[in-house]
């Protein structure tokens, strides 16, 4: 850190992510931003979610009465990848010809060869979201996403889970993610979860919260898990709370079923869409900011470490409003606050 670096001062022209001055070599956490949203199928504009964010992240005050001062220990976004953003017009022109025809279930061979192309252009994207994402964990340092649709997630959670075998990761959304080559999208955003929990043995069990959109075949997916998957209804846990039970307590039953080491993967849609209106899905309900903080406070709490995050679907105004990519930067503040905290305790 600097020696004249004034964290209460406003952020200083070419200053990184939340204002700060640290190089990706120099920081302890470092962010993967990937601006990938090809299999989007509803409203768009997530692939400008890192950078709405990284221009948020520059209003917010450094001291976090939580968690102190993470932004010592370093902070560094590196820059977006020129490739990914091209790999991202490519699979979305693709993709849109599969969307508009409502799928590939017709089996005509145009529809085939599109999914198959931006299949292959997602399994790019894995790609270098895991080699960067091994790469700097492998030099020691902490590290997180943002994105992007929530497709973008499987390389990163690929890179942990070699990294720290029999982790859990506990996954914030409105939708369950648990659908089967969504549209004959292997990658889809709605495969994210199934795709992890069937091609990662290195999770050991996957905890869902705020679920409130999902199709039977996911619900009947969570059921016929055997205990690897969990998941939290939005309607079950506001219902709770309406009997008067407290919302700490409905989270150290939430986090009891994790294992020590966690992994957080949060899209801003699992929180109420008051607080991200232009995200792609919005459903109503949803946790409050507090909420949400509380449920990654109490994994710490409960002596577990979170070992790395990825926050996604975050999707700026249209009109330039700056609201979405503000409540994505203070929720990713407080994520890596309580990371830090929670691998010093």
């Amino acid at each position: 850190m600097p020696t004249h670096f004034d964290p209460s001062a406003a952020a200083q022209p070419g200053s990184g992510v939340f204002g700060l001055p640290h190089s990706p070599d120099e920081a302890h956490v470092v962010l993967i931003p990937v601006p990938f949203e090809a299999t989007t199928s509803y409203g768009g504009g997530t692939s400008e979610g890192p950078a709405a964010v990284l221009d948020a992240s520059r209003q917010v005050d450094l001291f976090d009465v939580e968690t102190g001062r993470p932004y010592e220990r370093g902070i560094a976004m590196l820059p977006e990848s020129q490739e990914l953003r091209e790999w991202n017009t490519r699979a979305k022109e693709r993709a849109q010809v599969v969307i508009e025809a409502g799928g590939v279930h017709s089996g005509e061979p145009e529809l085939l060869k599109a999914a198959s192309d931006v299949n292959a252009l997602c399994e790019q994207m894995n790609e270098h979201v895991y080699r960067t994402a091994k790469h700097w964990l492998e030099q020691g340092k902490r590290v997180g996403a943002v994105g992007g649709d929530h497709s973008i997630s499987f390389g990163i959670i690929r890179a942990h889970a070699e990294k720290y075998p029999g982790m859990g990761v506990l996954h914030l959304d409105a939708h369950a993610d648990l659908r089967v080559a969504y549209e004959g999208f292997t990658w889809s955003h709605a495969s994210i979860m199934y795709n992890v929990a069937e091609r990662l043995p290195g999770v050991k069990t996957l905890v869902q919260v705020g679920l409130r959109d999902m199709s039977q075949e996911e619900y009947r997916y969570i059921e016929d898990s055997q205990g690897r998957v969990h998941g939290f209804f939005d309607s079950t846990l506001q219902n709770r709370r309406f009997d008067g039970v407290p919302w700490n307590r409905q989270v150290d039953e939430i986090v009891a079923l994790l294992p020590q080491q966690v992994y957080l993967s949060f899209d801003i849609d699992g929180l109420d869409p008051v607080l991200c209106p232009h995200t792609g899905t919005p459903v109503p309900g949803g946790l409050s900011f507090p909420e949400a903080v509380a449920l990654i406070s109490g994994v710490v709490r409960s002596g577990r470490t979170i070992v790395g995050f990825d926050l996604t679907e975050v999707s700026p105004d249209p009109e330039g409003g700056e609201w979405d990519g503000n409540v994505g930067a203070r929720l990713l503040y407080k994520m890596i606050g309580w990371m830090l905290k929670s691998q010093r305790a």
